[in-house]
């Protein structure tokens, strides 16, 4: 696979430049995003809450509203915005400038570990054999840093990065990214999501970061007879970590068992396009951000 972008798995051992190297692309990532006019982290700190999905349903609804976006899909190992996003695999195209990123029917451009592997194979590093822990670390931080730097994304309103679960990969976008905008977190209406996401809050204002708001997925469903959301889960997690963190509740998505279909089959826009529950609360969000 010869997709041009510098790959650190390529690094059998350590060099004595290799830091000059690392400083070399941090001065890229810094070159190119001096088009980009925020940069935003999505996180959770749990898996299961849809983040990716409300991350590629944001994009679409940002950009059938004129706005110029692009995402990162910074979960390596489990990449899934491009199906979502309807992108087939090997659709990056090597230019000018660097790699030019995909864009899905509405317009957003996308850069993803999936539009580099192969179908059904799994991420796999070349690493010694005797350091392997440490070494993948380095090779994940050097495939975010690549995602950013490598990637021709051009003049662009707003940038989403789709952080996998954990905060190890928000304090390394940071990192990378000290001009970050703010940070959007993702729960559902549950005390283990509340849990988790109260602790990658917390780590995001350690760090002095904005925090932008809440997001609660999958908090109800509508009852077809009554007309009336019924909650899934007991408690009320958005509402909480809003409050604790003094942030506000920026949407409460219903959850719309025909989005599962849309974003299994890549149409996500048509879903943006409806007049749902659920889309139109996707429609204030992206208005209000």
């Amino acid at each position: 696979m010869n997709s041009g972008i510098r790959t650190y798995h390529e690094v059998d051992e350590l060099h004595p430049d290799l830091p000059d190297q690392i400083a070399a692309q941090d001065e890229r990532v810094s070159a190119r995003l001096a088009s980009v006019a925020r940069v935003v982290a999505v996180m959770s700190g749990k898996g299961g809450v849809g983040k990716s999905l409300v991350s590629a349903l944001l994009a679409t609804a940002m950009a059938r509203r004129g706005r110029r976006v692009g995402l990162i899909d910074a979960d390596l190992n489990g990449p899934s915005v491009p199906r979502l996003l309807g992108i087939e695999p090997g659709a990056l195209v090597e230019g000018r400038d660097g790699l030019e990123p995909p864009t899905s029917p509405a317009g957003v451009r996308v850069m993803s570990m999936g539009l580099l592997l192969e179908p059904e194979r799994a991420l796999a590093w070349r690493e010694p054999a005797d350091a392997g822990f440490v070494w993948r670390g380095a090779q994940e931080r050097g495939a975010l840093r690549e995602f950013l730097a490598d990637v021709a994304w051009g003049e662009l309103d707003v940038l989403l990065v789709d952080l996998p679960p954990g905060t190890q990969r928000l304090a390394e976008l940071h990192a990378l990214v000290p001009q970050l905008t703010g940070v959007l977190t993702v729960t559902i209406p549950s005390a283990a999501s509340r849990d988790s996401v109260t602790r990658s809050l917390d780590m995001a204002r350690t760090r002095g970061l904005l925090l932008l708001g809440v997001i609660e997925n999958m908090s109800g469903v509508l009852c077809d007879a009554c007309g009336t959301l019924v909650p899934l889960h007991a408690g009320d997690a958005g509402e909480d970590l809003a409050e604790g963190f003094d942030v506000p509740l920026l949407a409460r998505l219903p959850f719309d068992p025909e989005l599962g279909a849309a974003a299994d089959g890549g149409r996500l826009e048509p879903w943006v396009a409806g007049t749902g529950p659920a889309a139109e609360a996707l429609g204030r969000l992206a208005e209000q951000l």
